[in-house]
């Protein structure tokens, strides 16, 4: 039910990085929540990207989950989000902007049903 996605920033497109990116990706959001791998998606995006008013070479990350968010748990994340971007495709800390979002079992839909 852990659901990562990464917007990256046109410039860092290639078959590798998103390769690397969805591997190591749904590990870390696994091992991070203790929840099994079997249960997370991750989607790699690449679209036209704007910080502070200059284009390109920045990253959005989401990472939505029942459960297993909190506080400690989102700063570690970031922590380890930023440095698992920016090592794969070299767009810097200060460029990632993430969002945690806690959702309610009722509100998550899986294999014709809701997890509430």
């Amino acid at each position: 039910m852990p659901t990562l996605t990464i917007h990256l920033s046109e410039e860092t497109q290639t078959k590798d990085v998103r390769e690397e990116l969805l591997g190591r990706g749904s590990r870390l959001v696994a091992e991070t929540l203790g929840k099994p791998e079997d249960y997370v998606m991750v989607a790699c995006n690449y679209t036209a990207l704007s910080m502070g008013g200059v284009r390109g070479n920045a990253a959005f990350v989401e990472l939505r989950s029942i459960g297993g968010l909190d506080a400690a748990v989102n700063r570690r994340l970031s922590q380890d989000l930023c440095t698992l971007v920016n090592e794969t495709t070299g767009v810097p800390p200060e460029r990632i902007y993430i969002n945690f979002l806690d959702v309610p079992r009722t509100d998550w839909g899986w294999n014709n049903k809701t997890f509430g």
